[in-house]
């Protein structure tokens, strides 16, 4: 049943439309950029859902980091910064950006990939899904998902919430 009412949730995003990321860069390989992100409250929790190309992808996110995603994208400042805040204050006062932003799914556990940059150079490193999200978010940067996972969407076919690994 909470699994109707999620896709429920789903339809309906889909139908109000979300915030726009902003910014393209070329499309990583295999990937596809993300056109909307939203937050949603389930009865299972705070979930992201990142919408491209008509499928829609659900990640099951912790209330602090559902919070901070939610603020970046209203532009609803909390009265002290969270730790996604304090991240894009620190980064911007050393001149480094978060150039973009990927989204995959090995096994059962989603994965970030937040590419960076900072004095001419690009570093790629390891990061929670949600993590990655909020500070593409941040900084107004575009967020790619596997094609695969994309289509995993577009079918149904997402994890059981009680398999993913936060």
């Amino acid at each position: 049943m909470r699994h109707l009412k999620l896709l429920l949730v789903i339809a309906g995003c889909l139908a109000a439309g979300a915030v726009q990321v902003l910014a393209q860069p070329p499309s990583p390989s295999g990937q596809v950029k993300v056109d909307d992100v939203k937050v949603v409250w389930s009865d299972v929790g705070p979930v992201v859902l990142l919408t491209a190309r008509d499928a829609v992808v659900p990640i099951f996110v912790d209330p602090t980091v559902a919070g901070s995603i939610h603020g970046a994208l209203t532009g609803k400042k909390t009265p002290r910064p969270l730790s996604h805040d304090l991240m894009h204050t620190i980064l911007q006062a050393y001149d480094m950006t978060v150039v973009q932003v990927g989204i995959s799914l090995k096994g059962q556990v989603y994965y970030g990939e937040l590419t960076m940059a900072a004095g001419g150079q690009t570093k790629v490193f390891d990061c929670r899904s949600s993590d990655g999200i909020a500070l593409a978010i941040h900084f107004g940067t575009p967020i790619f998902v596997e094609a695969a996972l994309l289509e995993q969407g577009r079918k149904g076919q997402s994890p059981k919430d009680s398999q993913i690994e936060l």
